[in-house]
């Protein structure tokens, strides 16, 4: 491995001339003296052989061989940061990652809010997260692959608390045969149409949700393939309010206005991998995930 020639305090030097107008603001904020700022920022261009800086009037501005440097040893010195922070995180007995395992019918805005609130304080813990359908959570936790996981369903010896209420309806293209009957339906009505069924993602304590008489079923891998299916006129499928309200509203997607049935709840858990206790990251991410359900 090659030796380097530079160091990232004379790096830091740099940056802070640039960003602080000048070597006395920049002496300031670095706690040092402006001889010695001077003397570092010197010696950095002598050693690289390559002119850094040039005098404007009484401004000292970067060349453009300096700009194209400063460039990356501005993105070599926030790794550097990070890497510390992470090993303060480290001490402080954070988690280097953490596993999240999600079904796929919790909202991902409430999701992405609850990541995004926790990325920033996170200590360069990093979040593994997994989507899966139906069983596929409680098969992460009972194989040792979930530290948080959020599921309908709670496996024996996990504890759960619930998260959020989840209303599935039964939905079809607005042209829809179903829809054209001009009457509520029975399930005699849905027997001889195409339902669309999302497959279980799980593969030991596998499900079936919503009903399943129809004699005509394809599986699908996801809610979105389901709805993208149902978008072309295909088929029947009960997925969460949330993930077809827009389309109702935009009058693409239509409630199917069955006699009973037609609308059912799940309740999704969240449940720690960890019975031994969460780390700070874990338990950090769990209450971010609660505050962001709760405002739904």
């Amino acid at each position: 491995m090659a030796s380097l020639h530079v160091t990232l305090e004379q790096w830091r030097a740099l940056q802070a001339v640039v960003d602080h107008d000048g070597f006395a603001r920049a002496a300031e904020a670095l706690h040092k003296s402006q001889s010695s700022v001077s003397y570092t920022v010197a010696k950095l261009q002598e050693q690289l052989g390559v002119s850094l800086l040039r005098v404007e009037g009484r401004k000292a501005v970067l060349t453009d061989e300096g700009k194209a440097l400063l460039r990356r040893a501005r993105l070599l010195l926030k790794q550097a940061e990070e890497v510390e922070q992470f090993a303060e995180g480290l001490e402080q007995g954070w988690e280097s990652e953490i596993n999240l395992v999600v079904d796929a019918a919790f909202p991902t805005d409430i999701l992405m809010n609850a990541l995004g609130r926790y990325a920033p304080q996170s200590h360069g813990c990093r979040v593994q997260l997994k989507e899966v359908v139906l069983s596929g959570a409680e098969d992460a936790l009972l194989q040792g692959n979930a530290d948080i996981a959020i599921c309908a369903n709670v496996p024996p010896v996990f504890l759960g608390e619930p998260l959020l209420n989840i209303n599935f309806i039964a939905v079809s293209h607005i042209d829809h045969a179903l829809h054209k009957l001009g009457r509520p339906l029975t399930t005699s009505d849905l027997e001889d149409e195409l339902q669309l069924v999302i497959n279980d993602s799980g593969e030991h304590h596998q499900q079936d949700v919503g009903w399943l008489g129809s004699d005509h079923r394809w599986s699908v891998s996801s809610m979105e393939t389901a709805l993208t299916t149902l978008m072309t006129g295909l088929g029947f499928c009960w997925l969460p309010e949330h993930v077809v309200a827009k389309h109702i509203e935009a009058g693409q997607i239509k409630p199917l206005d069955l006699e009973a049935g037609g609308q059912y709840q799940a309740m999704l858990y969240l449940v720690q991998g960890k019975q031994a206790g969460q780390g700070p990251g874990t338990k950090l991410l769990t209450e971010l995930l609660h505050e962001e359900a709760t405002r739904l």
